[in-house]
């Protein structure tokens, strides 16, 4: 497990850990293996937990200037970081869209009717 002294700053939700000053980002004490775009989707979504963030607020946060008018960057690096973020952690859900809005992260494990069927 990482170990780090009391002063840095750790963020958390749920299963997932970020450790910015070591640009390290844990699933269920697993490191995960993210593109520096990747990162920094999750650590701009997991600053911000709980709260939707707008695409044009994680475009400027992430690639640190605005984008431009249908640019679909962000849509494209949520996308692979909810797919390795539900890879690494089986049963649970992080990013939720919300259509019009932008994103929100919040960890929640799916519920049994979310699971896909037993093959039956």
């Amino acid at each position: 497990m990482h170990s780090a002294p009391d002063s840095a700053e750790v963020l958390r939700d749920g299963p997932l850990e970020v450790w910015p000053a070591d640009a390290l980002a844990l699933a269920a004490g697993r490191p995960l293996r993210l593109s520096v775009r990747e990162y920094g989707v999750l650590t701009e979504l997991l600053r911000r937990a709980g709260r939707i963030v707008s695409r044009e607020d994680l475009f400027q946060a992430v690639w640190g200037r605005p984008g431009r008018p249908g640019d679909r960057s962000v849509d494209v690096y949520v996308h692979k970081v909810r797919t390795k973020l539900e890879e690494a952690v089986p049963g649970w859900e992080f990013i939720h869209t919300h259509v019009g809005f932008g994103y929100r992260l919040s960890s929640e494990p799916l519920h049994p009717f979310h699971i896909p069927a037993t093959g039956r």
